[in-house]
């Protein structure tokens, strides 16, 4: 019978939606999963018909579809961390935050609020049901400085007010809340404080406009590492590893911003 010592790596799910390009979405944090070692799972929230150029549509699934989804991968296969993205409507929120709520993984929230292209991809109302019903769930939370706006009204200028915005993350329930600074100028930094523990990561500017799907990437690659074990701060750091070596080699696709290269490490 051959070799029997096979064993199932720890499993991921993301919450999120289609990217048809490939960049994004669904798509990448499937493709970050595999990079990662881990076995990626989806629960499809939404559809996107989206390029290189933008977001050109999108339709979201009713929300028992997206519950039976979530009842089916938790109830047979499990999860040892979930990473939730796109989640356009109240309705979508409030399902999975009351999937998730009752199940004990950690929770990785990425807060799409608008595409690299600048397409809003959350409806207005679903922001204060992501403020009240799923940022308490969330073990990290990963908002750029756009969602922290959108999020908690607090603008950040410049590097020392991270720290005033992951405080007011941080009020919305979260464990720990990874401020992204890339939209800074100088050096990009991150901000990741649980409240008391702070961790700064800074990484290099990269001058690669090939940058779709980073959110996505990051979120998913903090979940893997989560999943293998690792603790947030050091889950973090391997998936800030990941990421930047991603952006360093983003392509170009179409006529407009192409993806980061998941596949980095194997090329």
């Amino acid at each position: 019978m051959g070799d029997m010592t096979v064993s199932t790596p720890p499993r991921v799910l993301t919450v999120a939606g289609s990217d048809s390009g490939g960049g994004a979405g669904i798509q990448a944090d499937l493709k970050t999963m595999l990079a990662m070692g881990v076995h990626g799972m989806s629960v499809i929230a939404a559809v996107t018909a989206q390029n290189s150029l933008g977001v050109q549509g999108y339709w979201e699934l009713p929300p028992e579809a997206v519950r039976a989804q979530l009842d089916s991968v938790l109830g047979d296969i499990g999860a040892q961390a979930v990473k939730t993205g796109m989640l356009a409507s109240p309705a979508l929120v409030e399902v999975v935050a009351e999937a998730l709520g009752s199940y004990a993984a950690p929770v990785i929230v990425d807060p799409v609020g608008v595409s690299k292209h600048g397409d809003p991809l959350l409806a207005p109302e679903a922001v204060d049901t992501l403020r009240t019903r799923l940022l308490p769930v969330a073990t990290v939370v990963t908002p750029n400085l756009w969602e922290v706006e959108q999020l908690t009204s607090v603008k950040v200028e410049d590097e020392d007010g991270l720290r005033t915005a992951a405080e007011a993350v941080l009020e919305l329930g979260p464990r720990w809340a990874l401020i992204k600074g890339g939209h800074l100028p100088g050096a990009p930094v991150d901000l990741l404080t649980d409240g008391t523990d702070e961790y700064r990561f800074a990484a290099e500017r990269l001058d690669n406009r090939h940058t779709h799907g980073t959110g996505c990437t990051l979120a998913s690659a903090i979940a893997s590492r989560l999943a293998l074990g690792d603790d947030v701060p050091e889950a973090v750091r391997k998936a800030k590893e990941y990421v930047t070596g991603a952006i360093a080699r983003g392509f170009p696709l179409g006529s407009g911003i192409g993806p980061v290269d998941h596949a980095w490490r194997w090329r």
